[in-house]
């Protein structure tokens, strides 16, 4: 076990300036770079777009929520990451790249990027206060709701065709599932 210890201080680890020179699609998570390829197949873009429209369309009412896709958000010098979808509500969101801690986020799974949504993201959403965390799965058309609450997630619900209520601080936003599939 102190091997291990001894062995992470020579894991190279790198910052949001080097992050910006690299070609391609990367997240940087605690210095630790993901790449993000391959590019994603079409059932993962066209689940995302109708996730994003649904989101834009539910969120009309929330005048400071804005809906967006794909976007960097900045947690740190050593920590940046591109969520599929996402909810951010209030002013100052950042302007090259996101500076605040989303409401809602979406991570459409594939079998490349299952691991990390499901554990690496997980963890760091978590620790962010993400409000809800959804990871949605194509082939099994459900998605799974996590909310916060104390510091940790837990499930809210399996959905796959059904109305869900995310309930933010000033709005709420009836998502309709049955409409990303």
């Amino acid at each position: 076990m102190a091997v291990l210890a001894k062995d992470e201080e020579y894991i190279p680890r790198y910052s949001y300036t080097d992050y910006k020179q690299w070609e391609g699609d990367w997240e940087l998570i605690r210095g630790i770079p993901y790449a993000m390829s391959p590019a994603p197949v079409i059932r993962h873009q066209e689940v995302s777009f109708n996730i994003a429209v649904e989101l834009k369309e539910k969120s009309k009412e929330c005048d400071k929520c804005k809906s967006l896709q794909a976007v960097d958000w900045k947690i740190d010098h050593e920590t940046v990451v591109c969520p599929d979808n996402l909810l951010v509500c209030g002013e100052d969101i950042g302007e090259a790249y996101l500076t605040k801690t989303p409401e809602i986020i979406f991570e459409v799974l594939s079998p490349s990027t299952m691991f990390k949504d499901r554990n690496v993201k997980y963890r760091l959403y978590e620790a962010m206060g993400v409000n809800y965390y959804v990871l949605v799965d194509t082939s099994a058309k459900v998605a799974e709701v996590f909310r916060l609450a104390d510091g940790l997630y837990h499930k809210e619900k399996n959905a796959q065709d059904e109305l869900f209520s995310f309930l933010l601080e000033k709005c709420v936003i009836e998502f309709d599932f049955a409409k990303i599939w």
